[in-house]
């Protein structure tokens, strides 16, 4: 079916630049972008419009990490670093979605939440728990957004009701993606992700196993790197045989070629760096979580210099909020703060991280993130007057100032691959 849409258009091409097309048309056929116009073509002429605004329209947003479970918890805890926080917040929160009839309330306060939020597509991790995991898909099918889920996996160094006999977590993880291989023809958004939480919570055992899984299927891993320098030093004393964090992960399969999202990154040395390159790791950057929980402040501009693809990610609940506007700015705001300390890493502009929570998280989806010829319409309809204020403002500081001050209540609609979500 062929939409078209009229507005204030804003998008990413590339990260320099954004593309601003006042009071133009997008039109989008079968819930792909087939084209935007200043001027709408003549064969289009006597089509209604599917929506008009004096707001912006602006692709929706990608969180490229998010834990669903601690959803309940954020805000809490942030006095403390990343090992303690996970055993007295973390943990005992994720043991509660043992409980089906907690995790079906609990889960769908969070798909509500994202639901109203400018996310489109996120990479969510769920819980050690098969059906709590089941009922979280099963939430985001039914809401229309895009995600990629997958069950924890963990069996050493958690707590004891969450830490799993290898085999039952490689046996509960097939199932699961066998039950939505069945399920989930009608709807390809929700798709599976492998997600071991981190390496000290995996065996090498089980991270074999789940590397199986990957290579035999062509599945796609998510999980955690060079976060935290206690994690780090105990990653060193788990594996001194491999040369350092993101080397426990290749050594063990586990950094798939182009299907691989890791998040935090922060501590990497400049051979992890390459390895994340040659590889083409997704870097979920989480600059909220990065500070909340004193783990560091990340040289952005050394991983975009070199060419590595970065998406932003909430980190909820080591994030404390699931609006991605709040990632945009805590990213421009890092790396303002990592530019006084090293000079020669230049600060994210804003265009550059308005590109970084569209089209560059959006790459792990597709074509995602974008409204280039092709692309998935994921949007967000903004109406932005209340922002306004009287004050003559061009169409790139209209999305700025929402940016920094708007609300999720100015999201008037929202649309993944077509379908109107609100």
């Amino acid at each position: 079916m062929l939409k078209i849409y009229k507005g204030n258009i804003i998008y990413s091409v590339t990260p320099e630049q954004l593309t601003v097309l006042e009071d133009g048309y997008i039109v989008v056929l079968g819930g792909l972008v087939k084209g935007v116009y200043r001027n709408l073509p003549s064969e289009y002429e006597g089509i209604g419009l599917e929506a008009e605004t004096d707001g912006l329209i602006i692709p929706g947003l990608c969180d490229m990490h998010i834990h669903a479970p601690q959803w309940m918890n954020r805000g809490l805890g942030y006095s403390m670093e990343l090992l303690p926080w996970l055993m007295r917040y973390t943990f005992p929160a994720e043991e509660r979605f043992g409980d089906s009839a907690f995790a079906r309330e609990a889960y769908g306060m969070f798909v509500e939440d994202l639901k109203r939020s400018e996310t489109t597509r996120a990479c969510v991790f769920a819980t050690v728990h098969r059906e709590s995991t089941m009922l979280l898909v099963e939430l985001l099918r039914e809401s229309g957004l895009g995600a990629y889920v997958g069950k924890v996996n963990m069996d050493r160094n958690s707590i004891p009701s969450l830490m799993e006999a290898t085999d039952v977590s490689l046996r509960e993880t097939r199932s699961i993606i066998e039950w939505m291989a069945e399920t989930g023809r009608d709807n390809p958004l929700v798709r599976y992700i492998l997600t071991p939480r981190y390496v000290p919570c995996t065996t090498s055992e089980l991270m074999r196993g789940l590397a199986g899984i990957s290579r035999e299927l062509g599945i796609p891993v998510q999980s955690h790197l060079d976060e935290n320098r206690s994690e780090i030093q105990l990653v060193r004393e788990l594996h001194p045989e491999s040369r350092d964090f993101t080397s426990v992960y290749f050594d063990h399969g586990l950094l798939p070629k182009g299907q691989t999202v890791m998040a935090h990154c922060i501590h990497n040395t400049d051979e992890e760096i390459e390895m994340v390159r040659d590889q083409d790791v997704m870097v979920a950057h989480c600059p909220q979580s990065n500070a909340n929980l004193s783990s560091g402040i990340m040289p952005l501009r050394k991983y975009l210099d070199r060419g590595v693809r970065v998406g932003l990610g909430s980190d909820v609940a080591a994030g404390h909020s699931l609006n991605m506007r709040d990632h945009i700015v805590a990213a421009i705001e890092m790396s303002k703060l990592c530019w006084t300390l090293n000079p020669g890493l230049k600060a994210l502009s804003f265009s550059e991280a308005f590109h970084l929570a569209t089209k560059g998280g959006g790459s792990f989806f597709g074509k995602v993130g974008s409204f280039e010829e092709g692309y998935e319409f994921d949007a967000l309809i903004i109406e932005d007057s209340p922002l306004l204020e009287g004050v003559g403002l061009g169409l790139e500081e209209r999305l700025e100032r929402y940016v920094y001050t708007g609300s999720n209540s100015q999201i008037a609609r929202k649309y993944v691959c077509g379908k109107r979500i609100f």
